[in-house]
């Protein structure tokens, strides 16, 4: 499948002009005349489409509406509102094609995984509707006779979700979901390089939500640039802000929410790695290391930046990998034949150019040289080479972040050692080991082991799963969303003390006498 009408996807996923503010910028009913944002794909460098950006006056409204809803939501009994998440992931399935197709156009990941984020959003929603009945609080025994003690959980209100382009509707599910069957309402600050996905999920949940007779007000979609998340991040009326993107995005953002006592969940910086050991099966490790390189085009927070290889299979993997780089088809991403699609822009494109210099500068060796590809089905510019090199662990282009596929590879001696490679690096987000022996794997997952927020043995570093808590550790934040009692950071715990005896006991045994 090589091309697609996208204006018949856009009408079947009810995208018209009125809600994709290609004239006045309506959103939730108001409307601005500030600057609007094209949608370019990165596919072909075509117009999708143009939103308008919402002025700091309509973005006061639609706070306003978000925590008018809050009042109603609020209210609604838990399972209930798991009852409507329940329906979203239902629409979210009639939709599933359209929706994944215009994921991959507007992102330029594989049509596959295009799919595959719209099952995430599903496979959420079937999460969240279960937890909705499942918000458990504890009981604890009082000191006092006659006392009871429990505690439970309530709802933060507005919750404000920034979301980046590489997962352009995944993320913002993991977060809403969770947060609307705890009982809150959200604010969505999409990225502005894939606003058109937005407007599609928007229109989706609205739908439900009005045939529930349910107000707009809680699911609420913005659009804007860097001033918008820093007016949201700032805002005291958003209790809590879930920003994923770049350390940098980040520590802005935790600046801003702390500075005003809020809550915030960051998801920033991945650079992960794979520990390749001499018990590994090289032909599971192959697979988990290229899909996790070059998969999204080098474009997930969880891509495989790294591959810590023993010195005694070194050569071997090396040449299976090189090998495996030489059959990547790369092209247009609606084409299943192709593994490899563009990267989301030409800023993405000068910086994959400038780390491979840097790389090469601080004495790196490609053993698959990189580039930019020209000519036939290469017209948006974007598309590029995923390229390997051999590095020393120390190089500082090792150590950072760079949204692209390039693969740096290094030999180790001692599993010590290699976890000490991957360690020593600013982020801390996923990581895996290849290995068929129990005590390597053990050692690993040890608290002396891996110090990633996500740790694997014989799959890659990328695909986590919606049922565990998604996060890392260090620079990539500390956040934690989805699965397990992520839930916990959409509420706020209350702790309960009944007394139902004649007298009052003081704790601690204190006497108060008058």
């Amino acid at each position: 499948m090589n091309d697609i009408n996208i204006a018949a996807v856009l009408k079947r996923l009810s995208i018209k002009p009125k809600n994709l503010a290609w004239s006045t910028g309506i959103i939730n009913g108001v409307s601005n005349e500030e600057e609007g944002i094209d949608s370019i794909s990165p596919v072909d460098g075509k117009l999708i489409a143009a939103v308008g950006q919402v002025s700091p006056e309509d973005y006061a409204n639609v706070v306003a509406q978000a925590t008018k809803a809050f009042m109603q939501w609020r209210d609604t009994p838990s399972p209930q509102r798991g009852e409507i998440v329940r329906q979203f992931g239902e629409e979210l399935r009639k939709h599933k094609q359209d929706l994944g197709t215009l994921v991959s156009y507007e992102m330029g990941k594989s049509l596959q995984e295009g799919l595959g984020e719209v099952q995430e959003m599903i496979d959420i929603c079937d999460f969240a509707t279960g937890l909705s009945r499942q918000l458990y609080g504890l009981t604890m025994q009082s000191e006092r006779q006659g006392h009871r003690m429990y505690e439970q959980w309530h709802p933060l209100g507005v919750v404000g979700i920034i979301s980046a382009f590489n997962f352009p509707v995944a993320v913002w599910s993991w977060n809403a979901a969770i947060a609307w069957v705890c009982g809150n309402v959200c604010v969505w600050k999409p990225s502005e390089k894939t606003p058109i996905t937005a407007v599609a999920c928007q229109a989706i949940i609205v739908g439900v939500l009005a045939k529930n007779g349910m107000p707009e007000g809680i699911s609420c979609l913005v659009q804007g640039g860097r001033s918008l998340g820093e007016r949201l991040a700032g805002d005291h009326q958003v209790a809590l802000i879930s920003a994923t993107g770049s350390t940098r995005m980040g520590k802005s953002v935790a600046v801003a929410v702390a500075s005003r006592l809020g809550k915030s969940i960051l998801e920033l910086g991945g650079n992960n790695a794979i520990i390749i050991t001499q018990h590994a099966d090289l032909d599971v490790a192959l697979l988990a290391a290229v899909f996790g390189a070059v998969g999204t085009a080098g474009q997930r927070c969880t891509s495989t930046r790294r591959l810590i290889v023993h010195e005694a299979i070194y050569e071997r993997f090396k040449e299976q990998l090189v090998n495996a780089y030489s059959q990547l088809r790369i092209g247009n991403p609606l084409d299943e034949n192709n593994h490899v699609g563009p990267l989301i822009d030409h800023d993405a494109v000068a910086n994959y150019m400038e780390a491979i210099a840097r790389c090469k500068s601080e004495g790196g060796h490609f053993i698959v040289e990189g580039e930019v590809l020209g000519g036939e089905g290469y017209d948006s510019g974007c598309y590029v080479q995923p390229c390997i090199a051999e590095v020393m662990p120390e190089f500082q282009v090792v150590k950072t972040e760079t949204f692209a596929p390039i693969l740096y590879i290094m030999k180790y001696e001692t599993l010590d050692k290699a976890i000490r490679i991957q360690n020593n690096v600013p982020q801390g987000l996923s990581s895996a080991i290849m290995t068929l022996n129990i005590r390597e794997a053990e050692h690993f997952l040890s608290a002396s082991g891996s110090d990633c927020g996500i740790a694997n043995v014989n799959i890659g570093t990328s695909g986590a799963e919606i049922g565990g808590a998604f996060g890392g550790e260090k620079e990539t934040g500390g956040g934690r969303e989805s699965g397990s009692d992520a839930w916990k950071a959409y509420m706020r715990r209350q702790t309960n003390t009944i007394n139902y005896s004649d007298k009052l006991p003081l704790a601690q045994g204190i006497t108060f006498g008058l």
